[in-house]
């Protein structure tokens, strides 16, 4: 093991990958001497050369568009967004061609490419730079949609989606990539649709993902304090979903609380609460589900407005003292 950053994870993902398979490359703005808007491809134009490590002019609907034709063609493109707010300039080529040619053409054309981006707020970016989009792509058949939250899982997840055969988006918070993690040496892959306990509990359920795991797992420290165990299910990956896991927790523990950053009204929260709902789960339920994320406002450039944005982990740490 090493300890090592969440963007040093995803570069190396990215790197032994594309030693391992000469049809991986990598397209994006800025991503050669100027190493991404997060300088998370540093040094990678240097190995690999600028015909696998394409700069693309600022035209989202061109290099996504172009990403998916070499797809098609049997190549497997990464492609870096810088912000995954600029997905809504090639909404198109993603979720009505990306998303859909496997299934129109019968599985005889695959379209195994990753769009990488830069996700939520937290720097100061403000409204069209600070989005969490997740509940929009999830909603496409077709489409993979991973969160990761540690460099363990960034590593392990994007390694498993460069090999998929299917569009992968690959959303990385952007306060993250500074935090740091043990990661191991030797090749490894984890499973999309996967959940991972991330501390485990007995009289709360937290269900969230991305930088919400972090503040999550504070709160958790806060609450054993009071004599409540808080048990944090990270899902991981959005689209394929890990029902399963969410549902035992919350047979476990009776309480759900479900925690993200994307705005609430209208967010990935809604489709767990849903599932639970559906599940057996909800009759082992001793109060009602409840979520928490963040208001429905564009996202202010002000820091401190910012912040009042967003769940926190007082705001987390007080919602679990409510429901239990």
């Amino acid at each position: 093991m090493s300890e090592i950053t969440y963007a040093q994870a995803i570069k190396d993902a990215m790197t032994e990958e594309m030693r391992r398979d000469e049809d991986v490359f990598m397209m994006g703005e800025d991503i050669g001497l100027y190493c991404g808007a997060f300088g998370v491809s540093k040094g990678m134009i240097q190995e690999f050369g600028d015909d696998r490590i394409m700069e693309t002019p600022i035209a989202e609907q061109g290099y996504v568009g172009a990403a998916v034709g070499a797809a098609m063609a049997g190549m497997r493109p990464i492609v870096e967004l810088m912000f995954s707010d600029f997905m809504c300039v090639c909404f198109d080529e993603l979720v009505n061609e990306a998303a859909k040619l496997r299934f129109m053409f019968g599985g005889k054309v695959k379209v195994p490419m990753v769009m990488r981006t830069a996700a939520g707020a937290g720097t100061g970016a403000a409204a069209q730079h600070s989005q969490s989009l997740e509940a929009c792509l999830a909603h496409f058949p077709g489409m993979k949609v991973v969160i990761p939250s540690t460099p363990y899982d960034a590593k392990g997840l994007l390694k498993t989606a460069i090999r998929d055969d299917n569009p992968v988006m690959f959303l990385e918070q952007k306060t993250l990539y500074r935090t740091k993690g043990e990661v191991p040496e030797d090749d490894y892959t984890i499973p999309l649709g996967k959940a991972d306990i991330k501390r485990e509990g007995t009289d709360c359920t937290i269900v969230t993902y991305g930088r919400m795991v972090q503040m999550s797992l504070q709160a958790a420290e806060k609450l054993e304090k009071e004599g409540i165990e808080v048990e944090i299910v990270d899902i991981r990956s959005l689209v394929p979903l890990d029902t399963e896991s969410i549902i035992e927790s919350v047979k476990k523990t009776k309480h759900v609380l479900i925690v993200h950053e994307a705005v609430k009204f209208g967010g990935f929260g809604g489709e767990i609460c849903g599932q639970i709902a559906d599940s057996e789960a909800f009759y082992y339920l001793d109060a009602p589900i409840r979520r928490l994320g963040a208001k429905s406002t564009p996202i202010p450039f002000n820091p401190k407005l910012e912040a009042e944005t967003f769940p926190t982990v007082d705001k987390i740490y007080n919602a679990v003292r409510d429901l239990v």
